[in-house]
């Protein structure tokens, strides 16, 4: 990073900011997987971190430019909250995620209207203003790196307003292939695509992320830009610090005394349609019909919490995860032993003790763009843990060979998958668990970083 300027551009920042009662702005560490990733790399640099206004605070510190706060240099972008609602809501997260995931029953949505074209035209303005910021302050020669789907369209405005720029596009979600991308208007397929190719370099999590990219470029552009793979890491020494935390410990007591001497199954998810949560669940009853010398002696630990709620399909699945455990608790439930504990709380040191108490980890998800609680998981678990993973996760590149495959709509076989990893004892999956911390450890967050900025040329 000393080599040249460097600003980062995300939906969501570093850093939020809250008016005290005082009048004064308070800023207070973000979440999410790039803030933790790479948020210790950046803190302290010259870099800038250009983000969307989500807060009346954030707006406040939007009149002010570059804000240093928490070690960072933030630029938050005021943008009207009407047109954000519709870009980020409509387009972002009920089309592109969708078409990414995968995730469309097509024969009821989507329906391109009108109404959905004047989100687009949201989504435009909000990446064109993105890039005036950018466009405006970025030092000379700087390497500009945008993060993910909200922001798809930066990259060509740059190309035109700031050739001097060397930007590089990362998504952090799968990318679908042609066949479901025809799904989009081809116009507005053909935008986006334009859009990402008008960063210098795309990357993506997985090879197979940038084939299928790569392959609706060939298809609707008859061109295939540069791409690169790289995935982010866990941080060790990151979350090896909450893992250490006396909340977590304090958590991690609350669950030795809840689990007892019994197996424990663990997931860390939000409550999001592609993490496949509802599965799991059906393949635990499965196990417990099946397998019955589990019964009374397995505990299903879901630290899941809502998301996305502002759309229909969340809540309802929210609603659905909440019924199915009641009923599975209420059909094989005993005095003294409840099947499911189900977590909402968004409590991250709580997460984290349940990763080191874990027997075993199921990651099942339908399709997703890598996955860190598979890495997180082994590195701060104190029981050498067995990690059930999907092969639809980008991180099955990086840790498929020492993990147990599950594939995510065989429920039957996740099942027998949670039977075989529970008659493990914990003294025969030594070698397993290791192997898994180790890989999950191979790589660093300063590895991603400077992958982008080697992209960057």
């Amino acid at each position: 990073m000393a080599q040249r300027p460097v600003v980062i551009v995300s939906n969501r920042g570093p850093v939020t900011f809250q008016v005290a009662d005082s009048g004064d702005l308070v800023a207070k560490r973000g979440a999410g997987g790039l803030v933790s990733g790479i948020g210790p790399l950046v803190a302290g640099t010259d870099a800038t971190w250009v983000a969307a206004a989500m807060s009346d605070g954030d707006r406040r510190a939007s009149e002010q430019g570059v804000v240093e706060a928490e070690g960072f240099r933030v630029r938050s972008l005021a943008i009207d909250p009407d047109q954000y609602r519709m870009a980020y809501d409509v387009v972002c997260n009920a089309t592109l995620w969708f078409l990414h995931h995968g995730l469309y029953d097509l024969a009821r949505r989507p329906r391109f209207d009108t109404r959905f074209r004047e989100a687009w035209q949201a989504y435009r303005d909000v990446n064109a203003a993105f890039a005036e910021v950018v466009a405006d302050d970025a030092p000379d020669g700087a390497a500009v790196l945008v993060q993910d789907y909200h922001l798809a369209l930066v990259g060509g405005i740059l190309a035109q307003r700031r050739p001097d720029l060397r930007t590089v596009h990362f998504s952090h979600t799968p990318f679908a292939n042609p066949d479901t991308w025809r799904v989009l208007p081809t116009d507005l397929g053909a935008e986006l695509l334009e859009g990402m190719a008008g960063h210098h370099a795309c990357g993506f999590h997985s090879r197979r992320w940038a084939d299928a990219f790569a392959a609706c470029c060939a298809e609707q552009l008859g061109r295939t830009p540069t791409t690169f793979v790289s995935a982010l890491a866990s941080d060790p020494d990151d979350i090896g610090a909450v893992a250490a935390s006396p909340a977590c410990a304090t958590a991690l007591d609350e669950l030795d005394h809840l689990v007892g001497d019994r197996a424990f199954v663990v997931r860390v998810d939000r409550i999001e349609l592609s993490k496949n949560i509802l599965r799991g669940f059906a393949a635990y009853e499965d196990l417990l019909e099946r397998y019955p010398q589990w019964r009374e002696r397995v505990v299903f630990g879901a630290f899941v919490y809502p998301s996305r709620e502002g759309l229909p399909e969340y809540l309802a699945y929210r609603q659905e995860v909440e019924t199915v455990v009641r009923r599975i608790n209420e059909r094989w439930g005993t005095p003294g032993w409840e099947p499911i504990v189900l977590d909402p709380t968004d409590d991250f040191p709580r997460s984290v003790a349940a990763l080191r108490r874990a027997d075993v980890f199921l990651v099942n998800p339908i399709r997703d763009g890598l996955n860190l609680v598979a890495s997180e998981g082994p590195l701060v678990n104190d029981r050498d843990a067995l990690l059930l993973l999907s092969p639809e996760a980008g991180i099955w590149d990086s840790l498929g060979d020492v993990a147990r495959a599950v594939h995510p709509y065989d429920v039957s076989g996740t099942a027998d998958a949670l039977a075989d990893a529970l008659a493990v004892g914990r003294a025969a999956r030594a070698d397993e668990g290791r192997a898994l911390k180790a890989r999950a450890g191979a790589r660093r967050p300063a590895d991603w970083l400077d992958e982008q900025l080697d992209a960057a040329g």
